[in-house]
């Protein structure tokens, strides 16, 4: 599946190949990695994109590398492990946040990647380098970038509510009463619902539902 070419600096690719091919050479010069994601998959699901990450974890040091992710993420061990490794590998700053990204990566303030939609189970990715474009979307980076918490921050913040994540969510699922699921997990009425608050926070949801639903996206439960 080749490029489709929508104007002269706006290319959109589909499939994690062709956008290394696009792109991967940037990275070979770059001084500067801006970077938001929903999940740890998003920009790594092809193993040349793997290469690819695996080259700039050799040049830790010589760039600027920036990186925000969903909050949700930390509710799962080995994601929160994968984020601290991918902090240290990097050399890279990693903050965390709880409102909706737009999937987006910005190299050097001259190309900016946009993730699209999947079909067919091919993802679809807009590759930007209009100056005003770029600029736009760096200003929206740098916006959520200001209103996201370190890394060391947020999981020290919700570790505790991290280890019942789990329990939490499946006695939500199963419509369990708050006095009830209190009693399960050995709390108290008023610390299991500060928890479910926590933890709705976490995933960035506005309701019980909402948090059950953001957690099956995450396969969390």
């Amino acid at each position: 599946m080749g490029a489709r070419d929508t104007r002269d600096t706006v290319t959109v690719v589909r499939g994690e190949q062709e956008l290394y091919r696009r792109v991967g050479h940037l990275l070979a010069t770059a001084t500067d990695f801006a970077c938001a994601a929903n999940d740890l998959a998003t920009w790594v699901a092809d193993q040349r994109m793997a290469e690819m990450t695996a080259a700039m974890a050799q040049r830790a040091g010589e760039m600027r590398v920036r990186k925000i992710y969903r909050a949700g993420l930390l509710l799962d061990v080995i994601s929160a492990r994968e984020l601290a490794e991918h902090r240290d590998r990097f050399g890279a700053r990693i903050r965390i946040t709880t409102e909706e990204l737009n999937e987006t990566i910005v190299i050097d303030g001259r190309v900016a990647i946009l993730a699209g939609d999947r079909s067919s189970g091919v993802r679809s990715y807009s590759v930007i380098s209009q100056p005003d474009t770029v600029h736009a979307v760096l200003a929206l980076f740098e916006t959520a970038w200001r209103a996201a918490t370190e890394l060391a921050v947020y999981d020290a913040r919700v570790a505790e509510i991290r280890s019942l994540a789990p329990a939490v969510l499946d006695l939500l699922s199963q419509g369990t009463k708050d006095e009830a699921a209190a009693r399960t997990l050995g709390l108290g009425v008023r610390t299991y619902r500060r928890r479910v608050a926590e933890l709705m926070s976490a995933l960035g949801a506005e309701s019980r539902f909402q948090a059950g639903v953001r957690a099956r996206e995450l396969g969390l439960v």
